[in-house]
């Protein structure tokens, strides 16, 4: 069994982001979703980015590391979109992450100190159309992962879709999302 934190996109903590940890704990994993727009739940996708602009994305991001500091070492880190930025922080800056999840996001290896750690293995999953991932730089960050990190994978599936993996969405791709889900949890068995 892997310990796993869940970290929200920009519609906030949905029902299909709690659907999706619910599913890895049905599995037999411990998962944690903590909540980084205290309560706030936004039908369109510009409204939480809006929210977590005024924000700032320096404390979202600070809320999901806290989130993790109240946990035991040994997690795995698995961001959907803006939950990308807490989770990739938190695996290539903090000793003892024992794995990355990356939905829909990534960022550039640079973004938090230029290296990938030793031992961690990283996946990354996006639409190979997606406006977000395919087409402001997401993807080839992930390209370029797969190039310096010993265990990274990378998984384009086709579509235009962002957020596919969320079921509490009109952007839900089923089969897609069944994909990414049974790839996510062979991740999870072989880290735990």
């Amino acid at each position: 069994m892997a310990e796993v934190l869940v970290l929200h996109h920009g519609h906030g903590l949905t029902a299909g982001v709690r659907e999706f940890a619910e599913r890895l704990r049905e599995a037999g994993h411990i998962v944690h979703a903590p909540d980084l727009f205290e309560g706030r739940v936004f039908e369109k996708l510009e409204e939480g980015i809006e929210y977590a602009e005024r924000t700032g994305f320096e404390t979202i991001t600070a809320r999901g590391i806290a989130a993790a500091e109240e946990l035991p070492a040994g997690l795995v880190c698995l961001g959907f979109s803006l939950g990308v930025l807490p989770a990739q922080r938190l695996a290539q800056t903090c000793a003892g992450v024992k794995g990355a999840l990356l939905l829909e996001a990534c960022l550039p290896v640079s973004e938090f100190g230029g290296s990938w750690p030793q031992g961690v293995p990283v996946q990354v999953h996006g639409m190979d159309a997606d406006p977000f991932f395919a087409r402001e730089g997401d993807a080839d960050a992930a390209r370029a992962f797969v190039g310096v990190a010993t265990d990274a994978e990378l998984f384009l599936y086709p579509g235009d879709r962002h957020l596919f993996t969320d079921s509490s969405l009109p952007s839900y791709d089923e089969q897609a999302a069944k994909r990414v889900e049974h790839r996510v949890l062979e991740f999870l068995e072989r880290v735990r």
